[in-house]
């Protein structure tokens, strides 16, 4: 070992991490170390040395090590960005944030390794103030890294959401040294669910985003195998589910009474978890309803992609979509025969490998179709619901949450990056019109709800008439609910399990119907509790009925007590019907399959959508018939083709001059 070079040290190492052994890994570096102290490459071999101790989990002995790399040689610049997050791993976030400013501020000079540190550092800067709500810092340090270098899809990603929380409007704007068009080339699907009511642009992201992030696998062969063949006389149907959130939120809430539904006799349930590891009540709902748990948060995406295809998996339900923590890049290894996009994501996933979209005729009636690549499914209604919900026996009064007793209360305890311009400026309108009256909103950090009073006082609103309310644990969560007169939605991107939520405790909802997934949500869910007067085809009418609803309490009461009468009946409510309707969309799925009709997603010009997307000033593209933005597209699309012949495309048009 005291003959060793470094270069057959860091070879043998290497050697034993990719066998999974990083203990003796670490163990060869500190033996190495001991016995060549006086060695000039000294502080590389403490470098490796603390990467490897945070690999084995030894955070103390990680800093100790990266910190000696740094005496050695204080200009030799990686061990600083380690040694910030092994002090995070450690639970030292302050001192981690520390250590990144400081090699921020050294890095001045103008050269291929400096700008690499400074990105990276920035980087985890953001990352770690995001995690921890110091939102306006995270974003300062995420712009500083894009005006280095802007083509960072994830640093975009997350520069645009931390915007959107924050309710900085415009949210996407350029500046002196970035362009707003390449900022939108990088959106995420969510962020521009909630930027912007155009399907065809979220279609076009959906399948960049497919294409660019989850990629190509680079495994050979399919874990899958014969694994659908296998399956194909089977007495039960074997249906997994993964989803990061089958826990206490609001996936969780709303697939809890789902599990306990299903026909035990006709399918077997299994529930692929790769979320936080925290268990709770809502998890071990699920967990006890189940047949089989399979936490995958350890496994690497092969791996759960071949413990997935082990089970004899015959139908895989995607539950997450692209959000957090999602694990599409197993579904691109296809480990079963059929793959279905429900609940978690409310959009198309624009991928090669999800065959099927589950909605309702609400959200997605025949003549929307052409905005989804899955085939698309329905249910009497696309939203679960879980009916045995606890709810805190004892209710709040208005005084408790800061409310006025006699005020008309409007609220809408969506999250913060939900509310456009064009929703605010209608609230701003409605408590114009009713001086009596507050907004409820769901609470944000401190910096963004004086944002948006602020931005009221623009409006003529005193600032104390929008009043925020602190998260609480979901029982005590539904049971302030009813201390809202009415629940005003937001647009494009609605609520949905918010919307469940208020007329579950009896509140009604006005929501304004849209053409995109998000922007339906809401009013599929209005109707299915059987009120349907209150979608709403335009802002200005949102506006009117809101009004209407101050000025006619008669009305209002009347609406409230419909909803309490028909929660124990109507549609939106009847999770086994839901559940029992689901399992025939399963049924006609693998019939599909074993027919060999198994659906295609259709993939056709999705880059050009994306890129002309890009182009159009989503903020203020404003509500327009759907014939009317169609034509915008294909009148690009034309434009587009003589120069770059496309194929033709049956979304738009059949042929092309």
């Amino acid at each position: 070992m005291q003959q060793s070079s470094i270069a057959e040290l860091f070879t043998e190492a290497d050697k034993l991490a990719r066998a999974e052994e990083p203990q003796k890994a670490a163990d060869l570096y500190k033996t190495w170390i001991a016995r060549n102290g006086g060695n000039q490459l000294l502080h590389a071999v403490y470098f490796n040395y603390g990467v490897a101790l945070s690999k084995i989990g030894d955070h103390a002995g990680a800093i100790n090590a990266l910190r000696a790399s740094i005496r050695l040689k204080p200009d030799f610049y990686p061990p600083y960005i380690n040694l910030g997050r092994a002090l995070e791993d450690s639970g030292q976030l302050g001192a981690a944030v520390t250590e990144w400013l400081a090699l921020v501020n050294s890095l001045s000079s103008v050269n291929g390794d400096a700008v690499k540190h400074k990105l990276m550092v920035l980087q985890q800067l953001g990352r770690v103030l995001e995690a921890t709500n110091n939102d306006g810092a995270a974003e300062d340090a995420l712009r500083q890294a894009l005006e280095i270098n802007s083509s960072q899809p994830e640093v975009v990603q997350h520069w645009i959401a931390l915007r959107q929380r924050q309710c900085k409007w415009p949210v996407v704007e350029g500046w002196d040294y970035v362009e707003a068009k390449a900022l939108m080339r990088h959106i995420s699907p969510l962020s521009l669910a909630n930027l912007a009511d155009d399907p065809l642009f979220q279609l076009g992201r959906a399948y960049r985003y497919a294409r660019d992030t989850i990629g190509i696998p680079t495994t050979t062969g399919s874990p899958r195998g014969a694994s659908g063949q296998r399956r194909r006389d089977a007495k039960k149907l074997k249906i997994g589910y993964v989803s990061s959130d089958l826990r206490e939120h609001a996936v969780g809430f709303g697939m809890t009474d789902v599990f306990e539904c299903h026909d035990r006799g006709q399918f077997e349930i299994y529930a692929y978890y790769c979320g936080i590891n925290r268990s709770d009540p809502t998890q071990m709902r699920i967990r006890n309803s189940v047949d089989r748990w399979c936490v995958i948060n350890g496994l690497s995406d092969q791996q759960a992609a071949e413990a997935i295809a082990q089970d004899g998996i015959d139908i895989l339900i995607d539950v997450n979509g692209y959000t957090k923590d999602a694990r599409t890049k197993v579904f691109a290894l296809r480990p079963a025969p059929v793959a279905v996009n429900w609940f978690g994501f409310p959009g198309t996933m624009g991928s090669p490998y999800h065959h099927y979209l589950i909605a309702d005729p609400y959200i997605v009636p025949e003549s929307h179709e052409l905005y989804y690549s899955e085939k698309v499914l329905r249910l009497p209604c696309y939203q679960p619901n879980d009916r045995k919900r606890p709810v805190a026996a004892r209710r709040p009064a208005r005084r408790e949450e800061g409310l006025p007793e006699d005020a008309v209360v409007y609220c809408c305890l969506n999250g913060m990056q939900k509310i456009a311009p064009p929703v605010f400026q209608a609230w701003m309108r409605i408590l114009a019109e009713v001086p009596n009256s507050v907004l409820w909103l769901l609470g944000g950090p401190g910096q963004t709800n004086a944002r948006l009073q602020q931005l009221a006082g623009q409006h003529g609103i005193a600032a104390s008439r929008l009043i925020f309310a602190n998260k609480k644990p979901n029982p005590e969560h539904l049971a302030r609910y009813p201390l809202a007169d009415v629940f005003l939605d937001t647009f494009p991107y609605g609520a949905h399990t918010t919307a469940a939520d208020a007329m579950w405790m009896g509140v009604p909802v006005l929501t304004v119907a849209g053409r995109g997934f998000a922007s339906r949500v809401c009013a599929s869910v209005v109707s299915a509790a059987g009120a349907g007067d209150l979608i709403c085809p335009t802002t200005d009418i949102y506006v009117t009925r809101a009004i209407e609803f101050a000025r006619n309490r008669d009305k209002l009461a009347a609406a409230k007590a419909r909803l309490a009468a028909s929660r124990d009946t109507c549609v939106l409510f009847d999770t086994p019907a839901l559940t029992r309707h689901l399992e025939d969309l399963f049924r006609r799925m693998w019939q599909d399959f074993q027919s060999g009709s198994l659906p295609a997603p259709d993939l056709t010009n999705l880059d050009a959508y994306c890129d002309i997307g890009a182009e159009f000033n989503l903020e203020h593209a404003g509500a327009a018939t759907d014939e009317a933005y169609r034509s915008r597209y294909e009148e690009r699309l034309k434009a587009w083709h003589a120069t770059y012949p496309l194929p033709p495309d049956p979304r738009l048009w059949r042929s092309l001059p």
